[in-house]
């Protein structure tokens, strides 16, 4: 075999092994390998943009913003700057029916969500509908979840009172248009609006929770219609609490219409009887016509006058008194001899003067009217023990306090002032100091109507008054029971005045002594010593320790 043939054959083995048509082959199988992987990735590629470009045409629950300048209102601060009442973004949650798929499965699904519900009447009936107001995070969530396209979102502004009840009467409400309509909403509803910042009140939180709860308990106790009471700072006006039940929540703002929910302490007029004793001897003191010790001798146990009749309470009332025991007792004929040396003249301007026959210019507009009627001498005597005159609970307030304060004139407010208002006297200058021992007198010496308010430590005064209520032109059975109490009477600073309508006497209850008396079961007295002066010794016995400590 020649050399050339030698190499020939090598040529052909190398062929044979790595042949063009061997390498083409190889190169055609990967090929369609990566072919094939890349159609993989574009089917699926093509999958997830559809179904990227369904979830974005599907129809989510519309969200609608409402978010209007007006419906920010500044917040409300009591005295501790605690919050009363605030504007939050909330999220408020609706139906349009007509959007609805499957009706039955979705009215269904919202009663496992809110089975205190029932919306078929308007899923049926309405165009729209709320679901829930207010709706918290974590049911919003769980509606979302359905996936139903019928859902309305509306993002809002609230009002919200952290207290509910609590202030129910004194903050008032707005409406759905966001205007205050009632309290301090009402009266500062342009402050609130324009202004960054915060209302703050002279309230107190804590001290409007402690009387409110003695309150309710009252209710359970001698089953009053409603009450009212306001303890106030009687050296420049400051409420610290101003309560009326029934109250409300403020958090459902609700239309009230019924009458029972009167704001008692500013807006119901009374006539509240013997509390009035004390303008009358204060009257007397103030124009110099009597002294605590001057002596009435020979008083009658009834007197007519234009053919009506005016007698004791209390037969076992001496014919011989004081003018400060015609007070400690309470007498009727008594403070009418004192009402006749004032006279009709002086007694009408000290009663101005005090904040009884005026108006009050208040921080909110629900105020009620003094109803007297003409003067004249049968009026004047019925005045005298707290008849025929009908006024507020708030104008007491203010008349107590210019009385013990030293004469000095104060009008109640609401609203913290950080400047001090510099005093004027308007009564004698010896007045207090002659009028706060007789008002000691009646809590703490057994002939006194008030002993179980003498709570030890607090040297509380005051006064008590049982009034039958005038209804269709004559005097009715119900009763309003009324005590005034002025705290320390060394040193005045708080008048609280606690008042029950239509109270009963409650034949079961036991009553407890403050000093070691044995207690005292069943009671008939359907009067003020027996029903409001047990709860402002309650109520005192609560709040005192935090006067002492924070005012």
């Amino acid at each position: 075999m020649s050399e050339t043939n030698s190499k020939k054959i090598i040529t052909d083995e190398y062929n044979s092994e790595f042949s063009y048509d061997e390498n083409k082959s190889n190169l055609k199988i990967s090929f369609e390998r990566i072919a094939f992987i890349f159609f993989l990735f574009f089917v699926i590629a093509i999958i997830f943009s559809s179904k990227v470009i369904l979830l974005s045409l599907e129809k989510k629950p519309q969200i609608i913003k409402l978010f209007k300048k007006d419906n920010f209102r500044s917040s409300i601060l009591d005295k501790n700057e605690n919050i009363l009442a605030k504007s939050v973004q909330v999220t408020n949650i609706g139906i349009n029916p007509n959007l609805v798929i499957d009706k039955q499965k979705l009215l269904i699904n919202l009663k496992l969500l809110f089975p205190e519900k029932n919306f078929k009447k308007q899923m049926y009936e309405k165009k729209f509908f709320y679901v829930k107001k207010k709706i918290s995070q974590e049911k919003l969530e769980k509606i979302l979840l359905l996936g139903d396209k019928s859902f309305i979102q509306e993002e809002n502004i609230a009002r919200v009172y952290p207290n509910e009840e609590l202030f129910s009467h004194v903050l008032g409400q707005i409406d759905n248009d966001n205007n205050g309509i009632s309290g301090l909403e009402k009266t500062f509803d342009y402050e609130l609006r324009v202004s960054k910042k915060p209302l703050k009140l002279t309230l107190d939180t804590d001290l409007q929770y402690l009387i409110r709860e003695e309150l309710i308990k009252s209710k359970n106790i001698f089953q009053n219609i409603g009450s009212a009471a306001i303890l106030m700072n009687i050296n420049n006006g400051n409420i610290l609490s101003m309560i009326s039940l029934p109250d409300y929540n403020l958090n459902k703002r609700e239309e009230i219409n019924d009458l029972r929910f009167i704001n008692r302490a500013t807006k119901g007029v009374y006539e509240f009887g013997s509390v009035f004793k004390t303008f009358t001897i204060a009257a007397g003191l103030n124009y110099n016509v009597i002294e605590p010790l001057t002596e009435f001798k020979n008083l009658k146990k009834r007197i007519t006058c234009a053919g009506n009749l005016i007698s004791e309470y209390d037969n076992k009332i001496p014919s011989d008194l004081t003018a400060e025991e015609i007070l400690i007792r309470s007498g009727n004929i008594g403070s009418v001899r004192i009402a006749e040396k004032v006279g009709i003249e002086n007694y009408d301007k000290f009663l101005k003067s005090i904040g009884i026959l005026t108006n009050i210019n208040f921080d909110i507009e629900e105020i009620g009217e003094t109803q007297l009627g003409r003067w004249g001498k049968c009026k004047l005597a019925t005045v005298a023990f707290g008849h025929g005159i009908a006024t507020t609970l708030l104008q007491l307030a203010k008349g107590y306090s210019i009385i013990t304060n030293g004469g000095f004139e104060i009008n109640p407010t609401l609203i913290y002032k950080e400047n001090k208002l510099k005093k004027k006297r308007i009564l004698e200058k010896n007045l207090s100091k002659k009028i706060n021992p007789i008002l000691r007198k009646i809590v703490s010496t057994e002939e006194g109507t008030a002993g179980f308010a003498n709570v030890n430590g607090y040297q509380i005064g005051g006064k008590t008054g049982t009034a039958d209520q005038p209804e269709k032109g004559k005097y009715s059975k119900k009763k309003i029971n009324t005590f005034v109490s002025v705290f320390p009477t060394s040193n005045p600073k708080f008048v609280l005045i606690v008042m029950l309508d239509e109270p009963k006497p409650n034949k079961e209850f036991i009553y407890t002594y403050r000093d070691g008396r044995a207690p005292y079961k069943g009671n008939w007295r359907n009067t003020a010593g027996w029903t409001t002066v047990w709860i402002t010794g309650q109520i005192i016995e609560k709040i005192g320790p935090i006067l002492a400590t924070k005012y």
